[in-house]
């Protein structure tokens, strides 16, 4: 799992995350626990705030930030 291989882990969720947050409604953007759900929808259980990391990361602002009026 991810929990266990975290640098194998990081190139995939990375990807996986940026896939999740360019298909997100920008009218009404995933916050981070929303993220940490789809994740493990997927089968990667991360910590809330081991997603905020990786999105910060990844340079992607918070779902407030994202939101598109």
């Amino acid at each position: 799992t991810a929990a266990d291989g975290e640098e194998v882990a990081w190139d995939i969720i990375r990807i996986k995350l940026k896939k999740i947050i360019e298909e997100e409604d920008k009218d009404n953007p995933l916050s981070d626990d929303a993220l940490v759900d789809k994740l493990a929808a997927e089968g990667y259980t991360l910590a809330r705030r081991t997603v905020t990391k990786y999105r910060k990361a990844l340079n992607i602002p918070s779902s407030r930030q994202r939101r598109q009026y």
